[in-house]
């Protein structure tokens, strides 16, 4: 998820969330007050491979056992009266290439986990530190939904639901930023053998970046396919990429995924 202490956007979670008549207003329209064309897909930011991904045979790699994981692509960010839906990630491209990654991973033998990770900005339930406490807390002021009403914003997008296979893996988020702490995630992970983790959603510069680093830590490949995520504000994305394609996992598009399990097939 975006970052709300990000120096450089001017704009905090909160003020995404109830602050302001126009992104109070595009919340509940769905980001109507935004106009398309500035929330173009960010495949055209998607840096080329840093020097030591080049060293590497990603098409092998992509051989290996491998997981796909889809992060926070929840209805909070995609429908219309999302908590978050003044960011319009329906209009910005990341659920069309997601279904690109699932459907041809779902085709290679490889891919044995499947792992839809939900992330709720409605945490009161959860554990949390004081910095957790007065930070979760910021997300939802002035936001007094129902129970129903938050358990539909959690809910992942109709598209990706019907995605969804018997086996597959649904968890939520305990930690700020990883799957990799307070879930099973890292059981399904051993148990099943993976090394690599392909991962999607959103935001491109907290839960994606979080998890990739994590996946390294922890000894995984990780692989971010970047037209399949986005950042709270476009103009933040190539900043972004740069920093985990340089540092953390080799960001590459959606077609380039494809082609590169096609050469395996």
């Amino acid at each position: 998820m975006a970052n709300e202490t990000e120096p450089t956007s001017g704009t905090s979670r909160r003020e995404l969330l109830t602050g302001g008549a126009a992104l109070g207003l595009a919340a509940v329209a769905g980001a109507a007050a935004f106009p398309t064309s500035a929330y173009s897909a960010t495949v055209d930011d998607i840096p080329e491979l840093a020097p030591q991904w080049k060293k590497l045979d990603l098409a092998e790699i992509l051989k290996l056992p491998a997981a796909y994981v889809s992060v926070s692509q929840s209805k909070s960010l995609y429908d219309a009266g999302g908590a978050q839906a003044a960011e319009n990630h329906r209009a910005r491209g990341s659920l069309e290439a997601t279904i690109k990654v699932v459907d041809a991973a779902r085709k290679a033998a490889n891919f044995t986990s499947f792992n839809w990770v939900g992330y709720s900005v409605f945490r009161q339930d959860y554990p949390q530190s004081i910095f957790d406490k007065v930070q979760y807390e910021s997300w939802v002021e002035g936001l007094n939904w129902p129970a129903d009403k938050i358990a539909w914003d959690n809910e992942i997008v109709e598209e990706l639901q019907a995605k969804f296979q018997p086996g597959d893996n649904h968890l939520f988020e305990k930690a700020l930023q990883t799957a990799f702490v307070g879930t099973d995630f890292p059981l399904e992970l051993a148990r099943k053998r993976i090394q690599v983790i392909v991962l999607t959603g959103i935001h491109l510069d907290w839960c994606i970046e979080g998890n990739a680093r994590a996946a390294r830590d922890w000894g995984y490949l990780p692989i971010v396919i970047g037209d399949a995520t986005a950042t709270q504000k476009p103009e933040q994305a190539k900043a972004a990429f740069e920093r985990i394609n340089n540092f953390f996992a080799p960001v590459i598009s959606s077609d380039t995924f494809v082609k590169l399990l096609s050469q395996n097939a």
